[in-house]
C-alpha cells in the first residue's frame, strides 16, 4: 500500500503580530482633486489636439527590450503590427497614454532593462518637451502566484487562492506593498491587480485559484487590503478586476462570451462587495469584464460595452470615480458581436475610460477618431477620460518626475528584506488538503518524503501570456509564443 500525501499552497494562518494591515479609507484625490493636479491636467488637456486626446485612451504591448535599438526580429514584428519599426515610434505615431510589458514581447528581461526601458518609454512619450507632451502608463500582469511577469530576481509571493487561505490582511497587504514598490523601481505603474472575482464555480477555467476564494467577505476584505498595499504603500495603481464578476464562469473570455446568470440579488451578495470595498479603499482603476450579466443588461452586450453596467452601476450605484480600464480587446468575448471598428467606440460609449489592447491599433484609433467627426462622440466624452487619465498620471507623480534610477531598481528588486516578507508571507499559506494515509505529522523517522505537484513550467502558458490573446502579426512572429492567454 502506498501512502500518498497530497500538499497544496492554500489554506489557514495568521500573520497579524508581524503583518498588521494599514487602516482602510477612501482617496480624497478621486472626490475633489487638489488644486495643482486640477491645475495641470486642465492645462495640459487644453494643448493637446484630439489625436494626442484619442491616443491618451489606447493602452498597448510594443516589441523589444529598449526603446530605440529593438533587434532585427522586433523591428519586423513593430513593423507588421504598428508600421513603424522601434517602441518610441510606436508612442510617437500613436500618441500612445499607456505601454504594457509582457515576456513575449521582450520587454521583461532583468531589472536594469526593464528600468532602462520604461525610461526610453518615456523620453519618446515627453518628446521635446512641448505643450501637450505627456508621460505614459506603464502597466503589466503582476498577480503573483500563476499569473506574474517580473522575472527573477524579482519576489514572487503566493498567488491570491493561497493569501485567502492564510486568512491575513496584513499578508495581503505586504505582498501588494512589495510588489508594487519593485515594479515602481523599474518605471511600471499599473500592475493589473488585485483579482476582485468571487470564484464560487470549481470549473471556473479563466479565475480559478488567481481569486482569493469562493467567500465574498473574504475576498472583499483581502482586495481591500492590497489595494491599500499597491496604493498607499507603494504609490502604484491597483486595478480592481474584473467588473462585474468573472468569478462563476464555465467559458473563457479569452475564447468565448462567457455569461453569468447570477440574479440581481445573487450579484449583490457575491460579485459586488470585493468592488464595493475596493471602492471604498479608493481604488483609482476597475478593470471590465467581457462577460454578459443578464440581471444587470439584458441586451446581451459584454460588460466591457454595457452603459448600464459601467455607467449607471459602477459609476451610479457603486460610485467609482477613477479609471475604467477595458479588459483586452483582442480577446474573443468582446469581438464576437460587433467588428474592430466598433469595440473601442462602443467602449467609450459605455463609459470606459482606457481601451487596452486593440487587436488592430491603427484601426482603433482611427474608429474613436472618425467616431468624433460623425458626432457618435463628442470631443468632451473624449476629455471626460483624458482627465481621469491624466489626473491618475499626475497623482502617480509622473508630471513632475517621470525617469526611474536604473541603479536603484537594480537594488530594489529582489531586495534580501523582499525575500525574507515573501518567505513570512508563504509559511503560512502551506496547507494539507488531504491527509487519506494519516501520516501527518510527519515523525521523525529516516524516511524519505516526495512532495510533488504542478510546477512553474506546467504554468509556463499562463505565466507568460499576455492579458487578451498573443497578438497573430501579419507575418511570423519572431519567437514561438504561447498559445494559451490569460488575464
Amino acid at each position: 500500500m502506498k501512502a500518498r500525501l497530497v500538499i497544496a499552497t492554500v489554506l489557514v494562518a495568521t500573520l497579524a503580530t508581524t503583518l498588521t494591515p494599514l487602516p482602510v479609507q477612501a482617496s480624497a484625490a478621486l472626490v475633489r482633486p487638489p488644486a495643482a493636479e486640477h491645475g495641470w491636467v486642465t492645462s495640459t488637456l487644453r494643448h493637446m489636439s484630439l489625436a494626442q486626446k484619442v491616443g491618451q485612451l489606447f493602452s498597448t504591448y510594443v516589441y523589444g527590450s529598449d526603446a530605440t535599438e529593438p533587434t532585427a526580429a522586433d523591428r519586423v514584428a513593430n513593423r507588421a503590427t504598428f508600421g513603424v519599426e522601434t517602441p518610441a515610434e510606436v508612442i510617437d505615431r500613436f500618441h500612445l497614454g499607456g505601454v504594457c510589458y509582457f515576456s513575449w514581447s521582450h520587454n521583461l528581461d532583468s531589472p536594469s532593462q526593464i528600468a532602462t526601458l520604461s525610461n526610453g518609454l518615456q523620453r519618446a512619450a515627453l518628446g521635446d518637451g512641448s505643450k501637450g507632451r505627456v508621460p505614459l502608463l506603464i502597466s503589466t500582469d503582476q498577480e503573483q502566484g500563476v499569473v506574474l511577469r517580473m522575472p527573477a530576481p524579482a519576489a514572487q509571493f503566493p498567488g491570491s487562492m493561497a493569501l485567502g487561505a492564510a486568512r491575513s490582511p496584513g499578508a495581503a497587504q505586504t505582498a501588494a506593498e512589495i510588489t508594487g514598490r519593485e515594479l515602481r523601481a523599474a518605471g511600471i505603474h499599473q500592475p493589473y491587480a488585485p483579482i476582485a472575482d468571487v470564484n464560487v464555480n470549481p470549473a471556473n477555467p479563466v479565475i480559478g485559484v488567481r481569486s482569493f476564494g469562493a467567500d465574498p467577505t473574504l475576498v472583499a476584505e483581502l482586495t481591500a487590503a492590497q489595494v491599500t498595499g499597491f496604493q498607499d504603500g507603494a504609490g502604484v495603481t491597483a486595478v480592481a478586476k474584473h467588473f462585474p464578476g468573472h468569478g462563476d464562469t464555465e467559458n473563457d473570455s479569452h475564447t468565448n462570451l462567457p455569461v453569468i446568470n447570477h440574479s440581481r440579488q445573487e450579484w449583490d451578495r457575491i460579485d459586488a462587495p470585493p468592488f464595493r470595498q475596493a471602492i471604498s479603499a479608493g481604488v483609482e482603476s476597475i478593470m471590465t469584464a467581457h462577460i454578459v450579466v443578464p440581471a444587470l443588461d439584458p441586451s446581451g452586450d459584454p460588460a466591457t460595452l454595457s452603459p448600464r453596467i459601467l455607467t449607471d452601476v459602477l459609476r451610479g450605484e457603486l460610485g467609482f470615480r477613477g479609471v475604467i480600464v477595458t479588459d483586452a480587446l483582442n480577446m474573443a468575448g468582446v469581438r464576437q458581436k460587433y467588428g474592430d471598428d466598433r469595440v473601442p467606440v462602443l467602449a467609450l460609449k459605455a463609459g470606459a475610460d482606457q481601451l487596452l489592447m486593440p487587436p488592430d491599433l491603427r484601426l482603433a484609433r482611427d474608429a474613436v477618431l472618425r467616431a468624433v467627426s460623425t458626432g457618435e462622440l463628442t470631443e468632451g466624452r473624449i476629455d471626460e477620460s483624458v482627465r481621469r487619465i491624466l489626473a491618475m498620471k499626475y497623482r502617480q507623480g509622473l508630471a513632475r518626475s517621470p525617469l526611474v534610477d536604473v541603479d536603484e531598481a537594480v537594488r530594489t528588486i529582489g531586495a534580501p528584506q523582499h525575500l525574507a516578507a515573501v518567505a513570512r508571507v508563504t509559511d503560512p499559506t502551506l496547507t494539507a488538503v488531504r491527509n487519506d494515509a494519516g501520516l501527518l505529522p510527519l515523525a521523525h523517522t529516516d524516511r524519505s518524503v516526495l512532495v510533488t505537484g504542478w510546477n512553474s513550467a506546467a504554468f509556463a502558458p499562463v505565466a507568460t501570456s499576455p492579458t487578451g490573446s498573443p497578438p497573430a502579426a501579419p507575418e511570423p512572429p519572431p519567437d514561438p509564443r504561447p498559445s494559451r492567454p490569460t488575464p
